[in-house]
C-alpha cells in the first residue's frame, strides 16, 4: 500500500509542480530565516549569520533536489523530457518517422483486427449462465469415432435417471417447416427441443417467455419461440408479433417468447417448437424406438462435478444399456463423450484463427526487425548528439531509456493508426469467421482489444529499440573510455553493420515461412478447384422445396404434386432436363443415413452397414451430370407398384459387393418391411456432395415415385444462363400449390464456389500476409545494402581508383546482400519443415513437405532479394574515385 500511496503522491506532485515548488521554497525561507536568527542571537552579524544558515543547510539547490526526489516525481519528470525530446527529434524527421509509423500501424493493425476475432469467438465466454458447465454429448461406434449416431429418446430418458453427474439434459434436433400466416409463406428452419433446453442453457427470452414444462406434455397447444435474427429479419423487431397465431402443419401455433441474439448450435434456427408440437417427434412409435438415435444431447454439469467423472459416469451408464439391451447396440457398444459447449462451437474456427494470429505476430516481428534496421541507420548520423550527451554526464542507461522511449512512442502513434486499419479489415474477418462458427456477434474493438493494441504497441517499441538503443550506448561509452567521442561516422559502425545483417537475414527466414504456408495452401485451392466432385455445376439451378406435412401426408399426395412439378419443369423454355432429388451436391445441409440389409446376409440391426440415403426422380443423373458406371439410372418406369429399385455409389457397392457384380443383388433399407427388397440396377460415380475435401462415403438412391419425399429441390439443367429460370419456376410452384414455399435457390456453381470459400479466403488472407512479409523484408534488405554502400563509399572509391573492375564492385556488394538471403531461406526452411505439421490440417492434396512449393519460394525470395540489392549495388558501381580520394 505505501508504494501505491507513493506513486499517486508522484503522480500528484507532477501535475501539482508549481505549488509544491512554491511550498518548497517557503519552506526553505523560513528555515534559512530560524538559522539566521539563532546564529544573530549567538553574536554573528546579520550577514555572517545568512551565510552560516545557508551552509548549514548545504545549500539551496542539493537540498530542493533532494526534496524533489523525496516526494517522488522526479522520474516522473525525467521521463517526462524525454518524451518532449523524443517528440521534437521526430518533429525534425517527418519523413524517418512516417515510415517508421505506417509500417507499424501495417503490422500491429493486422494484429489488432485478428485478436478482435479470436477474442470474440474463441476467449469471450458465451452468453449462458455458468457457461462452463454447458456440454454437446456425442455418441460414436467404437470403430467410427468420426460418425456421431445421436441419441435416440430412450437413451436420453436412460441418461436423465442414471446420471449423477447433470444437473439436466435437454434433447434437440432441427428441421424445417413451411410457416403460414405472415405476408408470404415461408420455409423456416425449427429447431425441435425439449422444454427445459433453455433453462439447461440458461437463456431467457427478451420479450414474452421460453418453454415451460406444461408446453412439451401431449396434446399441449402448439407455441413457437423466435430467434432474435429471424424476428428482425422477417417481424422488423416488432413486439406485437408476442401472441400472434401462425400456421405450421396444418395447426395454429401461438408465438410466446423472442430469444436474445446468442450463438447457435449445431444449426442456425429462425424459430424453436417443443418436441411435442412436432409431427415427426411426437408419435409413439418414435419415443419408443431405441435404435431411432439422430437427436442431439445437451447436459449441464452440476456444481462440483468435473469433466472426468462426468465422462466416466457416462461410459458407466452406456456399459449398463449394453447389457440391459444387446440387440439395440452394436458389437461393443457405443462410446459417450461431453464436449464443453465452447470448444464444440469454434472446433472448425479455432485452427484457422490461431494459424492467422501467429501470421500477423510473425508479419509484426518482420516490421519490428525493419524498423530496427531504420533505427540503426539513423543513430549512424546521432554519432555527435549522442556523444555530446554523453560528455555532458549522461550515463548509458540514460541514454537508452532515451532512445527506448522514442521506439516506444513511434510504436503508439503507429498502434493508433492501426487501430483505423483493425477496422477498416474488420468486417471482411467477420464475414470470414462467420464460415466457421456462430460466434460473429461478439466480435468487435471492444476495450480488451484496444489493451492488446497499446500491450502490442509497447512491446513492439521495446522489440524494435532495444538492440539498436543497446549497440548505440555501448558504442559510445566505449569510445569515450578510450577519450574519443564517437565521431561523426556513428556509433559503432561494425557492429551496427552485422547486426543489420542479422536482423535482414531474420526477415528472410521468417518470410520464407510464411511464403511456404501461403504457397501450400495456394496449392491446396488449385487442387480442391480441380478435384472431380462427381458432378456437373454447369447450368444447374436447384429450389428447395418442402412439402407441407399436414398438405402432403399421403404418398399418393407427394406423387401427385412430383408429377405435376417435373411435367411443368419439363416444358419451361430453356430447360435441357429436370428432376426432383432430396438433396443436390454441396447445397450445405446435412445427409440422413439407413443401415442396409443385404439379402442373403444375416446382421443384427444395431451392426447393420450404413450408408448415406438419397430420394430422386429419373433423368437425376442427366441433370447433375454424374457419370452411370454400370446397368441403369432410374425412368419413368420405375414407379408405385412396379418392383422397388436402388441406384448405388461406386465406393457402397465396393464395401457391400467387392469384386462381385452388384447388379441384380437385393437391399432392403433398415426401416423397410422385410419383405420390401430393392433389386440393384445401377451403380454410379462417387458425389463428393457434402464437402470437396472430404472423400465420398457412398450413398444408396431410390425412385421418387416409390419412396415419395417430402423434402427435396427441384433441380433444372438449363441450355442458357440458369438464373432467367428463377422467376418462372417459383411461378410454376405457386401455380400447382399457392401456400407451397419455394426456400433457397441457387446454382450449382454458387453453391460449389461457396463450398470453396473459406479454404479460398484463408489462402487469400495468408498470401496477403506473407506478400505484406516481403515487401517489408524486401524493403530492409535494400536498405542493409545501401547502408552497406554509404559506409564504404571512400573504400569503393579507392578500389576504383586502383583498377577494380565495376562488374566486381557489383557481384562483391551483391554478394553481401545476398549471403543475408542465403542464410535467412536456409532458417526458414529448417523452421518450416519443423511446423509442418500446424499447416496441414489445412492442406488438400499437396503434403506440408512439399519441395516444389519450397523451391519456388527459394527462387522467388533470392530473385526479389537481388533486385532489391541491385539498385544500391549498381549505386556503388557509380562512386567518383577523385571524389572518394579527395575525402581522405
Amino acid at each position: 500500500m505505501s508504494t501505491i500511496r507513493r506513486s499517486i503522491a508522484a503522480v500528484r506532485g507532477l501535475f501539482q509542480r508549481r505549488r509544491l515548488e512554491a511550498d518548497l521554497d517557503e519552506e526553505l525561507r523560513f528555515h534559512l530565516a530560524m538559522e539566521a536568527e539563532a546564529q544573530v542571537s549567538r553574536g554573528a552579524s546579520r550577514e555572517e549569520a545568512e551565510r552560516r544558515a545557508k551552509l548549514k543547510l548545504g545549500g539551496l539547490e542539493p537540498t530542493k533536489e533532494a526534496a524533489r526526489s523525496a516526494r517522488g516525481y522526479r522520474r516522473l519528470e525525467s521521463l517526462g523530457q524525454d518524451v518532449r525530446f523524443a517528440f521534437r527529434l521526430l518533429r525534425r524527421n517527418p519523413g524517418y518517422a512516417g515510415a517508421v509509423v505506417a509500417a507499424l500501424a501495417l503490422g500491429i493493425g493486422a494484429n489488432t483486427a485478428i485478436f478482435s476475432v479470436v477474442r470474440g469467438v474463441l476467449l469471450r465466454e458465451l452468453p449462458y449462465q455458468q457457461p462452463g458447465r454447458l456440454v454437446v454429448l456425442h455418441q460414436h461406434k467404437p470403430l467410427a469415432p468420426e460418425e456421431d449416431q445421436g441419441f435416440s429418446v430412450p437413451d436420453l430418458e436412460d441418461l436423465r435417471r442414471r446420471n449423477h453427474s447433470f444437473s439436466g439434459f435437454a434433447e434437440y434436433h432441427s428441421m424445417w417447416f413451411n410457416l403460414l400466416g405472415h405476408a408470404e409463406p415461408e420455409r423456416v428452419q425449427t429447431g425441435v427441443v425439449s422444454a427445459n433446453f433453455f433453462s439447461v442453457l440458461g437463456t431467457r427470452a427478451i420479450l414474452g417467455r421460453t418453454f415451460s414444462p406444461d408446453d412439451d406434455k401431449p396434446g399441449a397447444q402448439p407455441v413457437l419461440v423466435f430467434s432474435y435474427a429471424y424476428w428482425q429479419r422477417s417481424w422488423g423487431g416488432d413486439p406485437a408479433v408476442l401472441g400472434k397465431t401462425l400456421q405450421m402443419n396444418d395447426h395454429p401455433h401461438r408465438v410466446i417468447g423472442v430469444l436474445p441474439p446468442v450463438p447457435q448450435y449445431p444449426n442456425d434456427n429462425d424459430l424453436w417448437m417443443p418436441t411435442s408440437a412436432c409431427p415427426f417427434r411426437s408419435t409413439p412409435q418414435t419415443i419408443a424406438a431405441r435404435q431411432g438415435r439422430g437427436y442431439n444431447v445437451f447436459g449441464r454439469l452440476r456444481p462440483g462435478a468435473t469433466l472426468p467423472q462426468a465422462r466416466q459416469d457416462l461410459d458407466t451408464i452406456n456399459h449398463a444399456l449394453l447389457a440391459e439391451y444387446p440387440g439395440d447396440y452394436p458389437t461393443g457398444g457405443y462410446r459417450i463423450d461431453a464436449i464443453p459447449l465452447l470448444t464444440e462451437l469454434t472446433a472448425r474456427a479455432r485452427p484457422t484463427l490461431l494459424l492467422l494470429l501467429a501470421t500477423v505476430l510473425l508479419v509484426l516481428f518482420i516490421v519490428c526487425a525493419n524498423v530496427a534496421n531504420l533505427q540503426l541507420a539513423r543513430l549512424s548520423s546521432r554519432g555527435d548528439e549522442l556523444g555530446l550527451r554523453t560528455a555532458l554526464g549522461a550515463g548509458r542507461g540514460r541514454l537508452l531509456r532515451q532512445l527506448l522511449t522514442e521506439s516506444v512512442i513511434l510504436a503508439l502513434l503507429g498502434a493508433a493508426l492501426g487501430v483505423g486499419v483493425a477496422a477498416a479489415l474488420l468486417e471482411g474477418l467477420v464475414a470470414f469467421a462467420a464460415r466457421f462458427t456462430a460466434r460473429t456477434g461478439d466480435i468487435a474493438l471492444d476495450g480488451w482489444v484496444l489493451a492488446f493494441t497499446i500491450a502490442v504497441a509497447i512491446g513492439a517499441g521495446l522489440l524494435s529499440g532495444t538492440l539498436p538503443a543497446l549497440t548505440a550506448s555501448r558504442a559510445i561509452s566505449d569510445a569515450m573510455a578510450a577519450g574519443g567521442r564517437g565521431g561523426t561516422g556513428g556509433p559503432g559502425q561494425a557492429g551496427s553493420s552485422r547486426l543489420r545483417a542479422i536482423l535482414a537475414g531474420v526477415q528472410v527466414a521468417v518470410s520464407f515461412l510464411l511464403l511456404v504456408s501461403a504457397g501450400l495452401t495456394l496449392r491446396s485451392i488449385w487442387k480442391l478447384q480441380a478435384v472431380d466432385a462427381g458432378f456437373n455445376a454447369e447450368n444447374v439451378l436447384a429450389l428447395q422445396i418442402d412439402l407441407d406435412w399436414a398438405h402432403y401426408k399421403t404418398k399418393p399426395q407427394r406423387r401427385a404434386f412430383h408429377h405435376a412439378l417435373l411435367e411443368k419443369a419439363h416444358a419451361l423454355p430453356g430447360v435441357a432436363a429436370a428432376a426432383y432429388s432430396s438433396n443436390y451436391p454441396l447445397d450445405g445441409l446435412g445427409r440422413g443415413t439407413v443401415g442396409l440389409h443385404v439379402e442373403g446376409r444375416d446382421v443384427a440391426g444395431a451392426n447393420l452397414p450404413q450408408a448415406g440415403f438419397r430420394i430422386a426422380s429419373a433423368d437425376v443423373f442427366k441433370t447433375l451430370g454424374i457419370r452411370i458406371e454400370r446397368g441403369r439410372g432410374f425412368a419413368d418406369t420405375d414407379r408405385d407398384g412396379a418392383p422397388p429399385v436402388a441406384v448405388l455409389g461406386h465406393a457402397l457397392a465396393s464395401r457391400l459387393f467387392g469384386s462381385e457384380d452388384p447388379l441384380g443383388r437385393r437391399l432392403r433399407l433398415s426401416w423397410d418391411e422385410k419383405t420390401d427388397w430393392r433389386t440393384v440396377i445401377g451403380v454410379i460415380a462417387d458425389v463428393r456432395d457434402l464437402a470437396l475435401d472430404q472423400d465420398p462415403g457412398g450413398a444408396i438412391w431410390v425412385a421418387l415415385d416409390q419412396y415419395p419425399a417430402l423434402a427435396g429441390s427441384l433441380l433444372l439443367r438449363s441450355q442458357r444462363d440458369p438464373q432467367d429460370l428463377t422467376a418462372v419456376a417459383r411461378t410454376l410452384v405457386r401455380d400447382i400449390d399457392p401456400r407451397q414455399p419455394v426456400g433457397k435457390v441457387e446454382t450449382l456453381e454458387t453453391a460449389r464456389s461457396a463450398a470453396l470459400a473459406a479454404p479460398r479466403l484463408t489462402t487469400l488472407l495468408l498470401s496477403a500476409f506473407a506478400a505484406l512479409a516481403l515487401a517489408v523484408t524486401v524493403i530492409g534488405l535494400g536498405g542493409v545494402v545501401a547502408f552497406g554502400v554509404v559506409r564504404r563509399t571512400r573504400e569503393i572509391g579507392i578500389r576504383m581508383a586502383l583498377g577494380a573492375d565495376r562488374g566486381a564492385i557489383l557481384a562483391a556488394v551483391l554478394r553481401e546482400g545476398l549471403a543475408a538471403v542465403g542464410a535467412g531461406v536456409v532458417v526458414g526452411a529448417v523452421a518450416a519443415l519443423l511446423l509442418a505439421r500446424v499447416v496441414a490440417r489445412l492442406l488438400f492434396g499437396v503434403p506440408p513437405t512439399d519441395p516444389i512449393t519450397y523451391l519456388v519460394v527459394a527462387l522467388l525470395l533470392v530473385a526479389v532479394a537481388a533486385c532489391a540489392c541491385l539498385v544500391p549495388a549498381r549505386r556503388a558501381t557509380t562512386v567518383q574515385p577523385s571524389l572518394a580520394l579527395r575525402a581522405l
